[in-house]
């Protein structure tokens, strides 16, 4: 991501398979990182790496890594080469034996995207209606669901980290089936608009979405113009940045938030460390149910 940031910043690191070689077990794979530092979180806990390939599980990008000890990052500024292992399990990704082996001037290529004079929205303002196209080709705004509380968060399809992007599909997905098994009587409509529409077509987007399992009811996945899904995105704080040579290396922070059933907006969450029964309660509390 890329910072599948809000948000959520994004850098990252060249490797290959850990050995040569293969998975560690099924469901935890190794892999050698080479990269260098562009920011670390002031918690020691998640840091920006910008990397080359990674042989066998993603092509060059800049991503955030998170840490399960602080010690791996404490030492670390940005600027700095390091060499690390990259852990990537089921449903849970993070780098370990971090070692710092040179520095580097951090490179200050010019960027595209949402990260420069964000207007970010506050809880209760209007949220603006823009024109999107969903995964059947036919055209969607805000303004299709209005009389529904609306959930919306920002991904794309192609994210390799599992507790990132994937991460806040599977919140979704538990979301989608507790509204199911209520009979949606919160009047709630999952909304998931890509951050690469370049490569998540409608038809992309209706094959992920079919893969997921998502109900056409209660979930829609929206693709839309780069400008408008950026500046979209913006109004929520993601932060959304592309490199001028390589458009797929997006570097972005996460954001889902919640819009009442007249298009205001509720509250925005940041990351993907909140819950789905988090989240249905913050419904269920701020969007009245009649």
């Amino acid at each position: 991501m890329r910072t599948c940031t809000a948000f959520v910043a994004v850098a990252a690191l060249l490797v290959c398979a850990c050995g040569r070689g293969g998975p560690a077990s099924a469901d935890r794979r190794e892999f050698k990182l080479q990269g260098q530092i562009i920011s670390v979180s002031a918690d020691h806990k998640d840091v920006v790496i910008k990397h080359e390939d990674i042989a066998g599980f993603m092509s060059a990008m800049t991503m955030s890594y998170h840490a399960r000890e602080v010690k791996e990052l404490a030492p670390l500024a940005p600027g700095d080469l390091i060499n690390a292992t990259l852990v990537v399990e089921a449903r849970d990704a993070f780098i370990q034996s971090v070692k710092k082996v040179g520095e580097a001037p951090l490179e200050r290529a010019p960027g595209s995207g949402a990260t420069a004079g964000m207007n970010i929205l506050p809880a209760g303002a209007p949220v603006p209606s823009v024109p999107l196209v969903d995964s059947n080709g036919k055209a969607v705004s805000l303004e299709s669901f209005r009389g529904s509380a609306v959930v919306v968060t920002f991904t794309y399809t192609s994210c390799p980290m599992p507790n990132q992007c994937p991460l806040l599909d599977r919140h979704f997905v538990a979301i989608q089936k507790k509204l199911q098994v209520e009979g949606n009587r919160l009047r709630a409509h999952l909304l998931t608009v890509t951050i690469d529409p370049a490569r998540d077509t409608p038809a992309a987007l209706k094959a992920y979405a079919a893969q997921l399992g998502a109900d056409p009811a209660l979930w829609t996945f929206a693709t839309g113009t780069q400008q408008v899904v950026d500046e979209w995105a913006s109004r929520f704080g993601v932060s959304v940045s592309r490199a001028s040579k390589v458009p797929s290396d997006i570097t972005h922070n996460l954001r889902t938030a919640i819009i009442d059933r007249q298009g205001n907006l509720v509250r925005t969450y940041s990351g993907s460390e909140w819950t789905p029964e988090q989240l249905l309660g913050d419904v269920k509390g701020m969007v009245a149910v009649d």
